[in-house]
């Protein structure tokens, strides 16, 4: 059975402007409900989607100018019911008031119990990359491109090469539209046979999961978002929502201003 995946790339302090970009896709059933980009209810300073099954997120920002970011981790391996859901992973880090060294710390008693994933961090001075597979470990990313999907930080499958080589090229341009990432996130391509990872789902399994942007009938890209943060303190959030086959469904687009440091 398929489980949530994902594609996120980010640029730390390698842009003129900005100081992070970052740019993903949630790809999940569209059966899940889901709750657009915005201010959370019950935490109003967190904004960004939200997973209405078990409340947590996959990709949000902290008005303190924290963020969070969650893939799965592909492993053909029975679910365990009673395992936390991985989007309380973004969740829980923006709720408590620490950096993400010392709550990627306070998170390794626990990480066995959660599903395959990989974790992003981050906040004003920089960003930590966590996983729990196969066992757990985390540590600071440096300046420059990173990109994950479900496997390990900057594994080198095709739409994941791609959309790093995408936002380098933006950055190194310096631009400022994002159409440009959005149109690498929306990249339908299909990876060639001999370049498909063999993560135990099989061949046509693999490559309907291979392009950056999947469109299925009942699973499929959900999301693409594109978060900047810039050196003046100022967060945008633009994020593009799909139906089943790849249908749009709207856009929120959100300038925040991020409280001092």
């Amino acid at each position: 059975m398929l489980r949530a995946m994902c594609l996120i790339a980010l640029a730390l302090n390698a842009h003129p402007r900005y100081r992070l970009v970052l740019a993903a896709n949630r790809d999940e059933f569209h059966a899940r409900p889901t709750a657009p980009a915005a201010s959370w209810d019950d935490a109003p300073l967190i904004f960004g989607g939200r997973d209405l099954l078990q409340g947590g997120g996959w990709l949000a920002l902290h008005r303190d100018g924290r963020w969070a970011a969650v893939t799965n981790v592909r492993r053909m391996e029975p679910r365990d019911p009673d395992a936390p859901s991985r989007g309380e992973l973004v969740a829980g880090y923006l709720r408590e008031p620490l950096n993400p060294a010392q709550w990627a710390d306070t998170l390794a008693p626990r990480a066995p119990r959660y599903a395959g994933f990989n974790l992003l961090l981050g906040d004003a001075q920089g960003a930590h990359y966590a996983s729990n597979a196969p066992l757990y470990r985390s540590a600071p990313l440096a300046p420059g491109i990173h990109a994950v999907s479900n496997a390990s930080l900057d594994t080198p499958w095709p739409k994941l090469l791609h959309l790093k080589a995408a936002l380098a090229r933006w950055c190194a341009r310096g631009e400022q539209d994002p159409q440009a990432l959005f149109t690498a996130l929306a990249d339908p391509r299909e990876a060639e046979s001999f370049e498909l990872p063999d993560t135990g789902v099989g061949l046509e399994r693999e490559r309907f999961l291979s392009p950056a942007f999947i469109r299925g009938a009942e699973y499929g890209t959900r999301a693409s978002t594109v978060l900047c943060i810039d050196h003046a303190h100022r967060a945008h959030f633009i994020e593009r929502r799909f139906g089943p086959e790849g249908v749009a469904q709207g856009e929120t687009q959100q300038t925040l201003a991020l409280l001092p440091a």
